[in-house]
């Protein structure tokens, strides 16, 4: 389940993201990291954090909690910055936000490399969900208490954005993989194909799926309902797991 908040106060902007998203004070007196629906890709960059972050959850890789958080017109009703103002204004309603991670720290694979198992845990899910923003120049991860923490799948899934042909394009080798971060460290991907593939169940992607909000969903001519397109996102991430996968060939070939 994903608990349902209320933003209370807007923090601070946080402007490396491209997406302006924001730190934000909800009413359970928690700090989120709040993804704005009304920023460049819209309901589908969140339907992407919240479908691949719990996917990399149900692996047993760290995620901050992602939860639904309702914005109100007058959030940023005292913030000076005009785009900020209307990034809210154009938010109003759900959107997504991470569980903030106070004093965590950017991950550097020089200082902090992941052992082999863990690295290739990391490829193997971002090879899976094709997620194109895992690199060197912008890790998206984060080093707290110690542990690493995935942070920002608003990338992966890009083939929601066009849905022709999306069974085809479910076999895709994903050879973005070969600029992953964490590539020379993932020697055992054939060990996380094997355990990976066969723990995303049919069950459990579609618990996954089912819990996008139907506000998010629609404007697709492909879809009579919310329902169909659920049924589709689970259709392209069960056909992504038939084998042969090749998306975890494209990413032996990258190491090689």
């Amino acid at each position: 389940m994903i608990r349902t908040v209320r933003a209370t106060r807007y923090v601070a902007p946080l402007r490396e993201g491209g997406s302006l998203p924001g730190i934000v004070e909800a009413d359970d007196d928690g700090l989120y990291v709040v993804k704005f629906r009304g920023a460049g890709q819209g309901a589908k960059a969140l339907i992407a954090e919240l479908v691949g972050g719990e996917i990399a959850r149900a692996l047993g890789l760290l995620v901050p909690e992602i939860v639904f958080i309702e914005v109100d017109p007058m959030l940023g009703r005292s913030e000076p910055d005009q785009e900020i103002q209307e990034l809210i204004q154009s938010s109003v309603g759900l959107n997504l936000a991470l569980d903030y991670l106070p004093g965590a720290l950017g991950f550097d694979p020089l200082l902090d490399p992941p052992a082999h198992e863990l690295a290739s845990a990391i490829v193997w899910l971002d090879a899976y969900i094709t997620n194109v923003d895992r690199t060197p120049r912008n890790t998206n991860m984060l080093i707290w208490h110690r542990r690493l923490w995935l942070v920002d799948h608003g990338a992966s899934l890009y083939f929601q954005h066009n849905w022709d042909d999306y069974l085809t394009r479910s076999r895709g080798r994903f050879p973005q993989i070969r600029d992953h971060v964490l590539l020379p460290r993932a020697r055992m991907l054939a060990e996380a194909d094997a355990q990976f593939s066969a723990r995303l169940t049919p069950e459990l992607l579609g618990g996954i799926v089912a819990l996008i909000p139907d506000s998010w969903l629609g404007g697709e001519r492909a879809f009579e309902s919310p329902a169909a397109q659920r049924a589709a996102f689970v259709e392209f991430l069960l056909a992504r797991l038939e084998a042969p996968r090749a998306f975890l060939e494209e990413a032996l070939n990258a190491r090689a």
